[in-house]
């Protein structure tokens, strides 16, 4: 089958397309024919040697998480799909998937039927950023009507999920987002929009129960915890919290947790179903055929994307 691989560390040109074995399933796996694979930062973190490059040892490796595609075979005990199903889904993080190829294989839950009015290529923008959003909204944060929850970087792959999620719960959503993208995201229900390069954040808004931080800086954290309320709650996603940062914070009564997303064949199926009732939208921004990896880390990586990159696997 056709992959892409890296036999180094570093920037995007180490992205290369190559032929390997292709794999087989496994009891209570499935094997899942890509037609479309997710592109997200962690991606390319992983790539240039950070993210959770350790827990796939050293190059050579196949990227990916993100996936939707056709069953095309199953391993013995699977029960809850069949040859045929058309699915989507996050498997094996934070563990290699290695989506950026034609097959994956995975245990069956860590897919669910992929939401029916979503082309491939909708579909497999959804599993990480999906699921970060809304376990962190509902797992983690527990989010009930009323709260107000400020989602930074909310024009971006999570954030854009978070927002419609944190509605779909009954908050009042805050979002950070350059301009450009203000009216996109009214449209998508926030209710108040800061422009981060123009506004200060302590100057704009207050009294916040929960705020999910998918940029990552210590500045945005320090920024972060003096708008948020006594007992509320900070989500550092990205790479977490220095333990100055959580001792200023406990100082203010604010709460710090990190955060790190896992496969959840349920909650999938939960968002599809949010999807197909048309109270969640994605919006991807360009499609890069599987050999064009590179590229769509470099678009990656100028940090402006609006929603979700996706490659096409044909």
């Amino acid at each position: 089958m056709k992959a892409i691989t890296q036999d180094m560390y570093g920037g995007p040109e180490v992205l290369h397309l190559v032929d390997i074995e292709r794999p087989e399933p496994l009891p209570t796996e499935v094997l899942v024919r890509v037609r479309a694979a997710g592109v997200n930062p962690v991606d390319a973190k992983t790539r240039a040697g950070s993210g959770v490059a350790g827990l796939l040892g050293e190059p050579p490796f196949v990227l990916g998480w993100d996936v939707s595609g056709v069953v095309e075979e199953v391993g013995h005990g699977v029960h809850t799909l069949a040859v045929g199903d058309e699915v989507y889904g996050m498997p094996w993080f934070p563990r290699a998937a290695s989506a950026y190829a034609e097959y994956v294989t995975a245990p069956s839950r860590h897919f669910a039927r992929k939401p029916a009015n979503l082309s491939h290529t909708e579909a497999a923008a959804v599993p990480l950023a999906g699921l970060t959003a809304y376990q962190i909204l509902t797992a983690l944060a527990g989010v009930e009507k009323g709260q107000r929850v400020l989602i930074h970087a909310a024009g971006g792959g999570v954030g854009h999920l978070a927002v419609q999620f944190a509605k779909e719960l009954g908050a009042y959503v805050v979002g950070t987002a350059s301009a450009g993208k203000h009216d996109w995201l009214r449209g998508l229900g926030a209710d108040e929009l800061i422009d981060y390069h123009s506004t200060d954040l302590a100057a704009a808004t207050a009294d916040i129960d929960v705020v999910v931080d998918l940029v990552g800086s210590e500045t945005t954290l320090s920024q972060s915890v003096a708008v948020i309320r006594p007992g509320g709650l900070l989500v550092a996603v990205p790479s977490g919290a220095s333990p100055e940062l959580i001792a200023k914070a406990a100082e203010s009564g604010v709460r710090v947790a990190p955060f790190l997303v896992e496969p959840d064949g349920h909650a999938l199926g939960e968002i599809a179903r949010l999807i197909e009732d048309g109270a969640v939208r994605i919006e991807v921004e360009e499609v890069f055929a599987l050999a064009a990896a590179a590229d769509a880390h470099r678009r990656l990586e100028t940090g402006r994307a609006r929603g979700k990159l996706v490659l096409e696997v044909k």
